[in-house]
Order: structure tokens, then C-alpha cells, then sequence
């Protein structure tokens, strides 16, 4: 009995010790972006784009950086989903749960979940020459879309395989043709949606590698998709690695940008996986 006493104190100190930990790695990153970069956060830094001289110390902001971001991550969520759902719709409703080939089709898109985004812009980029097409918003937006995709169907799919069999059968007793059952499904799984597409914008405006092989880089906005992009991560790429002092706290200053982006998106995300939630049937 004084054993297992003994025992669970340690384990019960190890979760404490690996949350502590955990809480102070996060702790210490969100302390040298903001003391590095609140040096150089202005209303000049998000409002304008590179002037000349700009990464020499001078005049001028990262909105290209900010805008392409946008851009690149609204293009490829929006593709994301209307590819990703159709074939979450396809694995749930017309294939059977034990069938091979949607074990294969998890599978592959567990394998493709794994791949370093940096392989997916050397493809990319590969296929590019090959179609002598020069880096582009386009290039961009579609690299990422293959970068989330797998993160889409994969997060959504753990949870339509959680949809009761009972509802289905409900749906089908009723009438209901599989098309309308998959609106079913999908009202059911609005959470999990919510959810993959969190973690998808999340992966996608923190690519650096990727977009860097096809969206390019460039001091000015894009104003067609046939145009370079620049990113808030390469941003601060291209500045930390400047010898020059005000110019690596701008990089820490895109950082700290790039890290309240992501934490209003998240906000944003868990109220709409909140309003959802109540029409989930348990």
C-alpha cells in the first residue's frame, strides 16, 4: 500500500515537473519576442511596406510580409476545405469502416501528415521548372494547400469516425439518401472542422520553407496571383540573420506580429467551435 502511495506522488511530480516545463519553454519564447520586439513595433513597422534602404536600419515596415500571409493562408484554408471535406465525406459515408482502401487512403494521408514542409516546396518547385513557371502568390498558395491538407482530412476524419452509428442508421431508416446523411455528418463534425482548420492556418502561416521555393519574396504588395509574394516568416528569416542591430528587432518585432495573428485566430476558432459544439448530438 505504501507502495503505490510512493508511486503515484512520483508520477503525479513528473506530470507537474512536464507541465512546468512545458509552461516555462512557452514562457521564455513569448519573453524574447516581446522584449526584442516591442523595441521596434510601431504603427510605421504594420502600416507601411520596405522602403529603401529598410533593411539596412532604415525607413519602411513588413504590411508586404503581413498582406502575402493573409493571402497565402486565406487561399490555401479556403482550398483546403473544399478538398478536404468531400473526401472525409467519401471515407465516412460511402466506404466502409473496414474497408482497405480507406485504410489505405489514412494511411497516405498519415504518411503525407509526417512529410517536412520543405519537401513539399522542393517538389513544388521541381514541377515549377519543369512548367517554366516563376515563383508566385499562385505557387504559394497551392504548396500550402498540399502542406494542410493531409492535417485537414486527418483531424476531421478522428472525429466523423466518432459520429454514433445509431444516428446514421436513424438518417437512413428515414429516407435519407447518403448525400443528405453527409450533411448530417458534417453538421455534427462542425467542431472537428473548426478544430483542423486551426491547426491547418497554424501550420500554414508559420511555413517558411515551403513558400520559399514558390511564393518568392518581395518588397511590395501582390496585386495578381501571378505575382511574388513575401511571408512574415521569411521576414524574419531574411532580417534576424542582418548584422545590423535595429534590423534583427524588426525580426523579432514580425515574431511577435506573427504570434498575435495566431493567437487571435485561435480565439477566434475556439468561439466558433464553441457555437457548434451545441448542435452535436452525444
Amino acid at each position: 500500500m505504501k507502495f503505490k502511495f510512493i508511486e503515484e506522488k512520483f508520477f503525479h511530480f513528473l506530470m507537474l515537473a512536464a507541465t512546468l516545463c512545458v509552461f516555462a519553454f512557452f514562457g521564455s519564447i513569448l519573453w524574447t519576442i516581446i522584449t526584442n520586439g516591442m523595441k521596434a513595433m510601431n504603427w510605421e513597422m504594420i502600416s507601411q511596406v520596405p522602403g529603401g534602404g529598410f533593411y539596412l536600419g532604415k525607413d519602411g515596415g513588413i504590411l508586404n510580409a503581413i498582406v502575402g500571409s493573409l493571402y497565402i493562408v486565406g487561399g490555401s484554408t479556403v482550398l483546403g476545405l473544399l478538398i478536404s471535406i468531400p473526401v472525409v465525406f467519401f471515407m465516412n459515408v460511402y466506404l466502409k469502416k473496414k474497408s482497405k482502401l480507406a485504410y489505405l487512403t489514412r494511411l497516405s494521408f498519415d504518411v503525407l501528415f509526417g512529410i517536412p514542409s520543405i519537401v513539399y516546396g522542393a517538389f513544388a518547385f521541381t514541377i515549377m521548372i519543369f512548367f517554366g513557371l516563376k515563383t508566385s502568390l499562385l505557387g504559394g498558395i497551392i504548396v500550402v494547400t498540399f502542406l494542410i491538407i493531409p492535417i485537414f482530412i486527418r483531424s476531421m476524419d478522428e472525429v466523423a469516425q466518432s459520429v454514433s452509428k445509431d444516428l446514421l442508421d436513424a438518417t437512413y431508416s428515414l429516407g435519407a439518401t447518403k448525400l443528405e446523411t453527409g450533411k448530417v455528418i458534417i453538421r455534427q463534425i462542425a467542431p472537428g472542422i473548426a478544430t483542423a482548420t486551426l491547426l491547418s492556418i497554424g501550420r500554414a502561416i508559420g511555413d517558411a520553407a515551403g513558400v520559399m521555393f514558390t511564393a518568392g519574396f518581395t518588397d511590395s504588395i501582390p496585386t495578381s496571383l501571378t505575382q511574388p509574394a513575401a511571408t512574415l516568416p521569411l521576414s524574419v528569416f531574411f532580417q534576424l540573420s542582418s548584422p545590423i542591430p535595429e534590423v534583427r528587432e524588426r525580426a523579432y518585432a514580425a515574431a511577435l506580429l506573427l504570434t498575435i495573428i495566431v493567437l487571435i485566430i485561435s480565439i477566434i476558432s475556439r468561439f466558433i467551435m464553441h457555437k457548434f459544439s451545441k448542435n452535436k448530438i452525444k
